[in-house]
């Protein structure tokens, strides 16, 4: 549902991205804690077996390790400044929105809460702590967290999004 926007529909942006943002980045925080409090790099917890298990690993660089070899004070700094500008665009697009679309700032604020979440991690410890394996057989997704989680369901709200508006101006 889109709705033409006034002041009090940006003080409602603020109250959904406190409502977003705040529970989701804390609750990725805690169980990273959990995680790395308890287990040592490399341990498992078979959840589901075949499945699902809980790994403590740590991921230096993104998704799927990508700039992983670079120097560890370039990759935080470069990982840090990539979600500032991120996370700031984010916030600018939600501010400047023409239109209120509720799934879409739930999205943008999921991905910012995820964007967070990993730089913490960057911030602490040089690298991100992930512990969520989901595998089939001898087939597994590299292993994850819920920052990544918020990451990926915000992205695949902003594509729903996308599709759901071309096929509105489609038709008009």
């Amino acid at each position: 549902m889109c709705q033409v926007r006034g002041p009090f529909v940006m003080k409602r942006y603020i109250v959904w991205g406190l409502l977003i943002v705040v529970p989701c980045y804390f609750f990725d925080q805690w169980t990273k804690w959990l995680v790395y409090s308890q287990y040592d790099i490399g341990q498992v917890l078979t959840v589901i077996p075949g499945f699902f298990d809980i790994i403590h690993m740590r991921n230096t660089g993104a998704a799927f390790g990508i700039l992983r070899d670079i120097d560890a004070g370039y990759r935080t700094l470069f990982f840090g400044l990539v979600t500032i500008v991120a996370c700031a665009s984010l916030i600018y697009i939600i501010r400047t929105m023409e239109y209120e679309s509720r799934l879409l700032t739930v999205v943008m604020f999921l991905i910012i809460a995820g964007a967070l979440g990993n730089l913490t991690d960057r911030l602490m410890f040089n690298e991100v702590v992930d512990f969520l394996s989901i595998y089939i057989g001898k087939y597994r997704w590299p292993t994850f967290n819920m920052a990544d989680t918020y990451i990926s369901i915000g992205m695949a709200g902003l594509l729903l999004h996308l599709l759901l508006t071309s096929k509105k101006t489609d038709t008009d």
